[in-house]
């Protein structure tokens, strides 16, 4: 493949934005050191009528660092966080990062399987959970090499008198209180925090090399995989994203943070862009179309990362119009394809910049966008960030003309290092220095470019990424079962949906309710499948492999059918 390659989108670049840029070389936690010595006075973030100044934030996360250390957490150990989103959820991240820890963001929503999973590849020696989440790390603790758990809970950060009200609506809501059992191993979050030292700790960090981030995606064997990500890579992609969005003024934005911060996306665009740019993060810890609302025009949020799905649930609430929502002015919406309906129905109530881009984990993870101010395209994942190369690629011809579909490749400081433990999985993923994405597109003659299918069977469902294999081998797990496959099908609102072919063992008479009770317990909710197709065979090819496109194709187009 060639070294160098024309890169036509740069003629659309406002001049704000460079095709090149110089990246300061610092560790992630700098961005929060920074952001502190210039603002220490204003609001850093904002969680259900709690404050915390940047001056604080700073404070109680050097605090934790300290704490960490005291633990006998060293430079380059992994340190888990299973959080919503909270100020909890932000301390951590950057306290455990200031020690030279590894991050390990934790999905909540996981079930015993997979956060035992995560925990054994991670090798995590530390992590910060949520209180109701302690019984479900302690069964699994024994499995993995988890030395201490520090757990916290959702009132640690309420002010009064929420913070005495909200135990009895948890227990009325939850139907039980959970009681953690605290020694030299399990320890309580706020504590650490009122007696941690707040001096600075003094680790070297190499940004180019060391890793700060694990952060897990699907893998070819049904396992998620550690995407491992370095200081650099993560600052590059908050240092691109923050002059893609040139007309932020730095310590004057008030952001929306309700992208999960366990996601690689939310962290970016949410967390880090926020605080490199000295914004006020109000904090939603889940996404809730009427809260949503009601806090754009509270707080007069100006930036408000989101998801397609949170765009349609905002323009289809009944009472949307009955809001002021002209103090957003930019959105960038990922994880998933933005109709253009919805794009331009959300611009036309705001008054706002809605653009789609284009990322993956391995990319830290954004890598293309539609200009916020300036040239878009109907349909386009937009442009190449500065630094970021990209091109449509085939293994037998290279590099590909403009219109020609073939594989997205991408290079640029915001590539990963590879996969956690895994070299063969990693060598697959790379050709020469060329990122693999396993997405289908082509590039016009102009340099916009456009995902037209996966290469991979990956589905992205409400922002969240899905991979089959993971579901069907749990399916597997059943008695009565002797195939099953897995398929996205269109989803009005989710943009996809998971549903499930299924191939009864003779005589079984297992039905839907019971395998949707089995999933539940083996899975996260939003892997679980939406629907069920019993049938007594599978179309195959000759040498038996099932032709997962037919069934894809099937289910496509009954959806496409019922909508019609």
């Amino acid at each position: 493949m060639q070294k160098t390659i024309d890169r036509p989108w740069t003629q659309f670049y406002p001049e704000e934005i460079p095709a090149e840029m110089n990246y300061e070389i610092q560790p992630l936690h700098a961005l929060l050191e920074n952001a502190e010595a210039s603002f220490p006075k204003n609001k850093a973030i904002s969680f259900q009528g709690t404050t915390l100044t940047y001056q604080e934030l700073g404070e109680q996360t050097r605090a934790f660092a300290n704490e960490l250390s005291a633990l006998g957490v060293e430079k380059g150990d992994r340190v888990a966080i299973m959080l919503p989103n909270t100020p909890q959820s932000v301390i951590a991240y950057y306290g455990a990062l200031m020690i030279g820890a590894v991050v390990v963001q934790t999905n909540p929503l996981y079930v015993e399987r997979e956060l035992e999973h995560q925990m054994a590849d991670s090798g995590a020696k530390v992590i910060v959970c949520l209180d109701l989440l302690y019984p479900k790390v302690m069964k699994v603790k024994h499995a993995t090499q988890l030395e201490h758990v520090i757990v916290t809970g959702i009132k640690d950060y309420l002010p009064f008198p929420k913070n005495m009200i909200y135990p009895f609506i948890q227990k009325k809501n939850q139907g039980m209180k959970v009681k953690v059992e605290y020694s030299r191993t399990v320890h309580a979050f706020k504590p650490m925090i009122k007696r941690g030292s707040t001096s600075k700790v003094q680790v070297s960090i190499d940004p180019d090399h060391d890793l700060a981030l694990l952060q897990y995606t699907g893998g070819t064997t049904g396992l998620a995989k550690g995407v491992m990500l370095t200081h650099r890579n993560l600052v590059a992609n908050t240092t691109q994203c923050l002059q893609w969005m040139y007309r932020l003024e730095r310590g004057k934005e008030k952001t929306l943070a309700v992208l999960p911060f366990f996601h690689v996306y939310g962290m970016t665009v949410s967390m880090n862009l926020s605080v490199m740019s000295a914004s006020e993060t109000i904090i939603l810890p889940k996404f809730d179309p009427k809260e949503v609302l009601e806090t754009i025009q509270k707080e007069q949020i100006s930036i408000f990362p989101g998801a397609p799905t949170m765009y349609i649930g905002l323009i289809n609430h009944p009472d949307a119009a009955s809001y002021d929502l002209s103090s957003v002015q930019a959105c960038m919406s990922g994880s998933a394809a933005l109709p253009l309906e919805v794009q331009q129905t959300f611009e036309e109530m705001t008054g706002g910049k809605l653009v789609e881009g284009y990322g993956l984990t391995e990319a830290a993870p954004v890598t293309h966008c539609n200009l916020l101010w300036g040239t878009r395209r109907e349909g386009s994942i937009g442009l190449p960030w500065p630094d970021t190369e990209a091109g449509i690629y085939s293994e037998e011809n290279g590099m590909l003309p403009p219109n020609e579909i073939g594989e997205l490749v991408i290079r640029g400081p915001q590539v990963m290092q590879g996969y956690w433990k895994r070299p063969e999985e990693t060598a697959a993923t790379f050709y020469e220095d060329w990122l693999l994405t396993g997405d289908m597109g082509y590039m016009d003659e102009d340099g916009f470019f456009y995902i037209v299918d996966r290469k991979k069977d990956m589905i992205i469902a409400g922002g969240f990424n899905i991979y089959p294999r993971e579901v069907e081998e749990v399916l597997y797990e059943h008695d009565d079962i002797q195939e099953a496959v897995i398929v996205g099908v269109p989803d009005e609102y989710r943009g996809e949906t998971v549903k499930a072919f299924i191939v009864l063992k003779e005589g079984s008479e297992v039905d839907e309710a019971a395998l949707d009770a089995f999933c539940r317990k083996n899975l996260a909710a939003y892997k679980v499948p939406r629907s069920y197709e019993f049938r007594d065979e599978l179309p195959k090819t000759t040498v038996g492999k099932v032709l997962r496109r037919v069934l894809v194709d099937e289910a496509q187009t009954e959806e496409k059918a019922k909508s019609s």
